[in-house]
């Protein structure tokens, strides 16, 4: 059937409901680059003002998948589930570097295909090419051979898995449409199925390093990603109101992983998520009756060193040196100024400003304005202190990694503007606020 880009665009913005057939036709335009850049806009502004119904955007979400490759691991005969994890992002957020070998230690395979950071928000991709000789872009083969034989593989997107999706987002990253629940969805899960997925948890950041800063919103998006998904799906409302973990910046990410999986050091809001994530995505793929077991699992794998001898052999299985979890800081870049952080004034740590903290770590270089930006792996803070910590000129906030003088004093500036003290302890925010499924 034949339809006009315009009409379809007039039916959306004058408020109207699209069919299934409308939609295909609309996304194959944008998949072979029959529909203009302006149209794609034009749309996605109309949607982002009149929304969508849950059966447009399921339509929106498949033919999104779609248009471009769709995994199958029919053929490679797995002995487990296909399982996933997605993150709306956050500062200091290094969950699927420790998730995917905690999750092929207790049985599943995970095919994760992540990306680049943007903004105040790290990318895993980012993390890991801090890894000397990591390569994120293997082919399909060697892809789909590292998964079947070490149990998970982090990856970036492939040209051809939902290319429709890379295009539209694109446009809305420009056109101030990107916070648009349906296309949010779409966006999401058209690359994840794509994966050829048997279930799907979702991390959703509540608070100020969060793409959803209301809990309203986190919930919305919550419940539009489990109802559009076709595969067995749960999304957790997470607290993204403080660094996740202690460190936040490429290289110090890294060495945050293997401290955690090595059992080094694991700090305590950073093991809840993990443990209950990871939890989750054993309960959807069969492999846990119920949380509290998969917690059990999980920390048993940790325990016995399973988790950390998987991540190592993905490392060296994508290229990476051989003994990279033995000796890490031989191969990890080291930043040429490292500083502890004390704030003037005395107390206990009662909010701080994730977004701007994030943004302090692009300002030392550590991460992108634009999607051309060169990165700085080495740089950004360690020893980040939580909401509910006394701090005082003996005790720092953080340890500032840059590459000069000027840097770190301008950065650390800027944190010390970003968290607020009080003379009295505070409540902890919860780490896990919701579960939908």
């Amino acid at each position: 059937m034949k339809f006009l880009p315009q009409e379809i665009i007039r039916k959306k913005r004058d408020g109207n409901i699209l069919t299934k057939d409308e939609i295909e036709y609309f996304i194959r335009g944008v998949a072979n680059n029959s529909v203009s850049e302006g149209q794609i806009a034009a749309l996605a502004m109309s949607i982002y003002f009149r929304g969508m119904t849950s059966d447009e955007t399921v339509h929106l979400t498949t033919s999104m998948l779609n248009s471009g490759d769709v995994i199958s691991w029919q053929n490679e005969n797995l002995n487990g589930p296909v399982l996933d994890k997605h993150s709306t992002g956050g500062v200091g957020d290094k969950i699927s570097l420790m998730l995917a070998p905690i999750i092929a230690a207790c049985g599943g395979y995970v095919p994760m295909i992540s990306g680049r950071g943007l903004g105040h928000t790290g990318g895993t991709l980012d993390k890991l090419e801090s890894i000397p000789g990591y390569n994120t872009t293997p082919d399909n083969s060697k892809f789909r051979q590292i998964v079947k034989n070490i149990g998970c593989s982090i990856i970036g997107q492939t040209a051809n898995l939902a290319p429709a999706d890379k295009r539209f987002y694109a446009t809305r990253d420009i056109t101030a449409t990107v916070d648009c629940i349906p296309l949010i969805t779409a966006s999401i899960l058209s690359k994840k199925l794509a994966e050829g997925l048997d279930g799907l948890v979702m991390d959703i950041k509540c608070g100020s390093g969060a793409f959803a800063e209301s809990l309203g919103m986190a919930k919305e998006l919550a419940e539009a990603i489990v109802a559009v998904s076709t595969v067995n799906t749960r999304a957790l409302i997470t607290d993204m109101s403080q660094v996740i973990g202690y460190t936040a910046g490429n290289t110090l990410e890294v060495q945050e992983t293997i401290d955690y999986l090595t059992g080094v050091k694991q700090e305590s809001v950073l093991h809840e998520l993990v443990t209950n994530i990871c939890a989750n995505m054993l309960v959807i793929g069969n492999l846990a009756e119920n949380t509290q077991q998969g917690i059990s699992q999980v920390e048993k794998v940790l325990q016995n060193g399973r988790a950390a001898d998987i991540f190592a052999k993905m490392v060296s299985a994508h290229g990476g040196p051989n003994d990279f979890v033995e000796n890490s800081v031989k191969y990890l870049p080291q930043a040429p100024v490292i500083k502890q952080i004390f704030s003037k004034q005395s107390g206990f740590i009662t909010s701080m400003n994730c977004r701007e903290i994030g943004m302090a770590v692009v300002d030392l270089g550590g991460g992108r304005r634009v999607a051309t930006d060169s990165i700085d792996y080495s740089v950004g803070f360690s020893e980040f202190a939580h909401i509910g910590d006394f701090v005082d000129s003996q005790t720092p906030i953080a340890t500032i990694h840059a590459s000069s003088e000027h840097d770190a004093k301008e950065a650390s500036e800027k944190l010390l503007r970003t968290i607020d003290f009080s003379k009295e302890k505070p409540e902890i925010p919860s780490t896990i606020i919701e579960l939908r499924s």
